[in-house]
C-alpha cells in the first residue's frame, strides 16, 4: 500500500480517481491534479525560483491552491498561504516578510493582492492571478507549455504559516527542508493520520469547510488527498450545504472548529434528520475551546465519531475520542504517540498532575523557528519544549484540561485575533489616550472584540466617538480584527511601570456570563 501513497503514486496508479471536489462542483481526477502540479511546479522553476525560496497564495478554496501547495512541495519550495480577510498593507507586510519570488492571488481579492504586490516589491512578472487582476499576469501562463511529467530534482518543500507575534505582527513559522523524496511525505502523514484512526482509501471521504490558510486545514486537506481520501471544498461553509454534501458524497471525516457545530445545531431538527450522515467516521475539531453543551449534543447526533485535538501552527499535540471525553468531560486528550506535553510553572518547574501552569509540549522529530524572530523563537522554550502561552493542567492519567487562554488573545470563531495589532492602530486615533482590547463572552461565536478606551482629555466619550473610532478602525484592520464595541473608563489600571492589568477590565464582562448561568 505504501507505495500508492501520495498525489503523484495514486495518480500512476489509479489516474481516473477522483481526487478533488472545488466548490463550483468542478470534479478534477488524480491525473489532472498531479499534471496541473507538474506544470506548476515546472513554471515556478523557469521563473527562476530555487530550493528555500517562497511563494505567496492569497487564494480561496479551490483546486489551484491545492496544486500550488502540491507543486511547492515536490520543488524544495516554501508556500505561504495568506489570510484573504486581511487588508492590503497586512498582506504586503507577510508577502514581504516571506520574501516571496512569486505572488498568486484570485480576482475576488483584487484590490488587496495589487496594494500588496506594490508594497512588496514582488515583480510584475512573478505577480500571477486566478481570473484577471490589473497588472498580474494569468495563472494559465505558469503552466503554459510545460510538460505534465514530474519536474526533475524533486525535493520536498513545506508550507511556511504565520502566527502573529507579541507584538501583534505575524511571524512565519519556518521548518528546515528535509532534502528528502516527497512522495516520503505521503507515508509520513499517512501515520500522523493514524492517531485519528484514519487509513488510507478505505472508503473515505474528506470534506473541507473551512479556510485552506489555516494550518491544520491544508494539513487535513492534502493529507487526504495523499491518502486517497478525495477532498471536497466548500467556499463558503454553510451547514445546509455541509449536510447535502455529506450525503451526495459519502464524506467520511473533516476538520471543524465549534463555531461551525454551533451552526449545524441551530438548524431545525426536522432538517438535521432529513440528511443521511451514516458515512461520518472522524470528524476532528480543534483551534478553539468547544463548549461542554455543544459537545455533547454533536455527539448525542452524529454518535462517537467528534475527535477533539490540541496543537498549534508551530506543532503538537494531544487528541482525546468521544468515548474517552465522555469519561473525561473538558478534557483535549493526552499526547498522541511521537509527542510530549508538560506543565511548567512561572520558574520553569514542572508541576504536578492537577496543578496549573504554561503547557509545553515537544514533537519528535520536528523543529521549527519564527522567521526573523530569533528571540522569540528562544523565548517560548524550555529545552526541546514550546509552548504558545496557554494555561492548563495533566491529571493523573495524563489528560490535559484547559483553563485559560493564552494571556490576551482572542479566540473568535476558531481565529486567532491578537489584541496587540489591533490596540496599536486605535492607539494612533487622536482622540485616545489609551486603550485595551479583549475578548468577551459571544454564545455563537466563543468570543467577541471589546476595545476599552480612556479618551484623551479634549474627547467626548459617548456613541459619536464610538463611531469614529469604528470607522478608523474599518480602514485599517481586516473585517474579523475589528472591536464590535467600545467602552470607555477615565483612567486604565496600570502599574507604575505601565504593565496594564488587562485582567481587572476583562473578568466583568466574563462574570456576567458565569452569573447568568
Amino acid at each position: 500500500m505504501a507505495e500508492e501513497l501520495g498525489l503523484w503514486q495514486i495518480a500512476h496508479a489509479r489516474p481516473g480517481m477522483l481526487a478533488v471536489v472545488s466548490p463550483d462542483g468542478r470534479e478534477t481526477t488524480y491525473a489532472e491534479l498531479a499534471a496541473m502540479t507538474n506544470r506548476y511546479a515546472r513554471g515556478l522553476r523557469s521563473e527562476g525560483l530555487a530550493t528555500g525560496d517562497t511563494v505567496a497564495v492569497l487564494l480561496p478554496n479551490g483546486v489551484e491552491m491545492l496544486a500550488l501547495y502540491f507543486a511547492a512541495l515536490q520543488s524544495g519550495l516554501y508556500l505561504v498561504p495568506v489570510n484573504w480577510h486581511l487588508v492590503g498593507p497586512e498582506v504586503a507586510y507577510i508577502v514581504g516578510d516571506s520574501e516571496a519570488k512569486v505572488f498568486v492571488a484570485h480576482e475576488r481579492f483584487a484590490d488587496a493582492a495589487r496594494q500588496a504586490a506594490d508594497e512588496a516589491g514582488v515583480a510584475g512578472e512573478r505577480r500571477f492571478a486566478v481570473g484577471t487582476i490589473e497588472g498580474f499576469r494569468g495563472l494559465g501562463e505558469l503552466a503554459e507549455g510545460q510538460p505534465d511529467a514530474r519536474p526533475e530534482g524533486r525535493t520536498a518543500g513545506a508550507p511556511m504559516q504565520y502566527t502573529s507575534g507579541t507584538t501583534g505582527k505575524p511571524k512565519g513559522v519556518k521548518r528546515p527542508l528535509s532534502g528528502g523524496d516527497p512522495d516520503e511525505i505521503a507515508v509520513r502523514m499517512s501515520g500522523f493520520f493514524a492517531l485519528f484512526g484514519m487509513r488510507p482509501f478505505d472508503d473515505n471521504v474528506h470534506l473541507c469547510g473551512s479556510p485552506l490558510y489555516h494550518t491544520a486545514v491544508l494539513v487535513w486537506a492534502s493529507t487526504s488527498v495523499h491518502v486517497g481520501h478525495p477532498a471536497v471544498l466548500m467556499d463558503p461553509w454553510r451547514p445546509r450545504e455541509m449536510l447535502e454534501l455529506v450525503e451526495r458524497y459519502g464524506v467520511s471525516q473533516s476538520h471543524m472548529v465549534p463555531t461551525q457545530f454551533n451552526r449545524l445545531l441551530a438548524l431545525p431538527e426536522d432538517e438535521r434528520k432529513q440528511y443521511d450522515l451514516s458515512s461520518l467516521r472522524y470528524m476532528v475539531h480543534g483551534a478553539a475551546p468547544c463548549p461542554k453543551e455543544s459537545k455533547r449534543a454533536m455527539i448525542d447526533w452524529w454518535g462517537p465519531v467528534v475527535i477533539d485535538y490540541y496543537a498549534a501552527t508551530e506543532g503538537g499535540g494531544a487528541l482525546i475520542t468521544s468515548e474517552e471525553w465522555l469519561r473525561k468531560p473538558g478534557s483535549v486528550g493526552r499526547a498522541w504517540p511521537g509527542s510530549q506535553i508538560k506543565v511548567f510553572d512561572d520558574e520553569g518547574m514542572e508541576v504536578p498532575a492537577g496543578e496549573a501552569g504554561t503547557v509545553y509540549m515537544k514533537m519528535a522529530n520536528s523543529d521549527f523557528s519564527y522567521k526573523g524572530d530569533p528571540d522569540k523563537t528562544r523565548e517560548n522554550r524550555i529545552e526541546d519544549f514550546f509552548t504558545v502561552g496557554d494555561i492548563g493542567y495533566l491529571d493523573e492519567d495524563g489528560y490535559l484540561f484547559l483553563c485559560d487562554r493564552k494571556s490576551d488573545m482572542i479566540i473568535s470563531g476558531g481565529v486567532n485575533i491578537y489584541p496587540a495589532e489591533i490596540e496599536a492602530e486605535l492607539q494612533m486615533h487622536p482622540a485616545v489616550a489609551d486603550v485595551a482590547v479583549f475578548g468577551i463572552p459571544h454564545t455563537d461565536w466563543g468570543e467577541e472584540i471589546k476595545a476599552v478606551v480612556q479618551p484623551s482629555p479634549d474627547a467626548e466619550p459617548g456613541d459619536e466617538l464610538s463611531g469614529e473610532l469604528l470607522t478608523y478602525a474599518g480602514e485599517r484592520l481586516a473585517k474579523f480584527k475589528r472591536p464590535k464595541s467600545i467602552d470607555y473608563i477615565e483612567e486604565m489600571p496600570r502599574d507604575p511601570n505601565g504593565k496594564l492589568y488587562k485582567r481587572k477590565l476583562r473578568d466583568p464582562y466574563w462574570a456576567k456570563q458565569d452569573t447568568a448561568i
